[in-house]
């Protein structure tokens, strides 16, 4: 007879195998990539310092778009109508709205682009007032905005083609292709920067050149698909009117998160020279846990959800997003609580050389645990979000985007007076927070996601082992500051011995407190 087992909590065992697989897949790819973004912003901060202000002002306008039609608008809307289309019809009507949804795209980003390329000192001027004031930095934005700026249509491209390729479940190139931005821009920064009068105008390059490799990228695997063709733009096509359909909420949401991203540079221009670069380098550290766990698990878990609405398994939806908000609470919280207690250790270790002085590293820290404070929110968005946009409910997570976005915006002026930089940094943090509350709350009310049995256990489990390793890292470090002096050897030898003392109580009080590995990974049916 059947073991009880061969359900773990109500969800099959494979299919959290398969969902463990793919994102442990995608976590491997995202966390070399962030290994060689880290690399990246080293040789940045050390090679340029506080002068990189230009580039990553001319670098964060593209990338604002870019969200609306990258990983945000476009990508929630279309992985929902494809998982559709790919579970109800034949392949020819995949193929055929693959090829007009990618048509129309093109057309749709093209004139916007232009604008970009050819409106670059209007651009600035709105994003980046503050700089005018000094009219030779404001130039020298706007000639790296021309350059920078198509990156948005060829990124753009880059991510509908990686939807399609998730949605049948190959997440490998994907979620390496980010590798290819990070290894342009490490390149011409060695060997393009030095030949240049202007050497900032090696960043600008690399991120151009990046854009057309990581397209390239994905071509073959779409091509053994059979879905590649002559693209066609009929936005009168219904696979392409349900997309819009789709995001028209979301580009609205959107739209308001990207006001919220333009406040934060508008006020970051006025403050303190070093202002951008410090908000810059404490939201990339942030960016590493992110996209290595909730950005990873949205990308796997959004096509699965997908295909259980499309095969309307409500008991398989809730199960799968229970697994994801399981695996934000192990390991997103020690994460959070990782990244507030080692801010100093960490980003003194890693960008404490060359153009980058003490003060720097000062100024970066509470910036760093102000951002870090949401991380775990930022996370549990990731996951919560998808449960919306497979249900094709752009709309919900959208106004509740809007709320939060609007207490992020209202407490940006105050918090920035009283904390410079790091109210900035601090407000958004406290507008993910309530995002994330808002989204847990509808997804309750509408029964869309039910806690599986043993769930208040185990997240009391994942508790308590949090505050076993907060409460040795945090003593440790009272007892035994970390030096901002000496070797880079030194510190990192340093930082790597609490980075493991931190894991490892974690993980032993995990042990003790009877945590079991299976109930995330999914372990074979049992017969007796």
């Amino acid at each position: 007879m059947a073991s009880s087992t061969s359900h773990e909590e109500g969800q099959p065992a494979d299919s959290k195998r398969r969902l463990f697989r793919a994102s442990s897949t995608v976590s491997l790819a995202t966390l070399a990539s962030r290994i060689l973004g880290l690399a990246r912003d080293i040789l940045v901060a050390s090679y340029f310092g506080t002068r990189a202000d230009a580039f990553f002002v001319a670098f964060k306008i593209p990338n604002l778009f870019r969200r609306f039609f990258a990983e945000g608008a476009f990508a929630n809307a279309f992985v929902p109508v494809l998982s559709e289309y790919k579970t109800r019809g034949p392949h020819d009507s995949v193929q055929h709205l693959v090829q007009t949804a990618f048509g129309s795209l093109c057309t749709l980003l093209l004139p916007l682009t232009l604008v970009g390329v050819f409106g670059a000192p209007l651009l600035v001027s709105l994003f980046a007032p503050g700089f005018r004031d000094t009219p030779a930095k404001f130039q020298l934005i706007a000639d790296l905005l021309q350059i920078t700026f198509p990156y948005l249509w060829l990124v753009s491209l880059t991510a509908f083609a990686g939807s399609v390729l998730n949605t049948y479940q190959k997440f490998l190139i994907p979620a390496a292709a980010p590798m290819v931005l990070n290894l342009c821009l490490i390149g011409f920064t060695l060997a393009l920067a030095p030949t240049l009068d202007e050497p900032l105008m090696a960043l600008a390059w690399g991120v151009f050149t990046a854009g057309f490799l990581q397209l390239l990228l994905h071509l073959p695997q779409l091509y053994q698909l059979k879905v590649l063709g002559i693209p066609k733009v009929n936005f009168k096509d219904p696979g392409v009117k349900k997309i819009l359909t789709l995001m028209a909420p979301i580009v609205f949401g959107a739209s308001v998160y990207q006001i919220n991203l333009m406040v934060d540079v508008f006020i970051a221009s006025f403050l303190p020279e070093g202002s951008v670069t410090w908000l810059y380098f404490s939201d990339r550290l942030v960016q590493l846990p992110l996209g290595m766990i909730a950005i990873a698990l949205s990308v796997v878990i959004l096509p699965s959800l997908s295909e259980q609405h499309a095969a309307a398994d409500p008991k398989a939806f809730s199960k799968t997003l229970d697994w994801a908000v399981k695996v934000i609470w192990l390991i997103g919280l020690p994460s959070t609580l990782g990244l507030i207690l080692l801010a100093e250790p960490i980003l003194s270790t890693l960008f404490l050389h060359g153009e980058m002085t003490q003060t720097d590293i000062l100024k970066m820290v509470p910036s760093l645990r102000a951002y870090a404070a949401g991380l775990f929110a930022f996370m549990m968005i990731k996951v919560l979000a998808p449960g919306f946009f497979a249900q094709q409910d752009s709309s919900t997570p959208v106004k509740i985007g809007i709320k939060a976005m609007i207490l992020s915006i209202a407490l940006n002026f105050p918090l920035a007076y009283w904390f410079d930089h790091v109210g900035l940094a601090l407000s958004t943090s406290i507008g993910a927070m309530a995002n994330m509350l808002w989204l847990y709350l509808a997804l309750k009310q509408r029964k869309m996601y039910q806690g599986s049995s043993g769930w208040r256990a185990t997240i009391m489990r994942v508790i308590l082992a949090n505050g076993v390793m907060g409460g040795i890292l945090a003593g440790g470090l009272y007892q035994l500051p970390f030096p901002l002096e000496g070797a880079i050897w030194q510190r990192a030898l340093l930082l790597l011995g609490w980075v493991i003392a931190g894991f490892t109580s974690y993980v032993m009080a995990l042990a003790a407190l009877g945590f079991r590995p299976k109930h995330f990974i999914g372990r074979k049916a049992s017969t007796s």
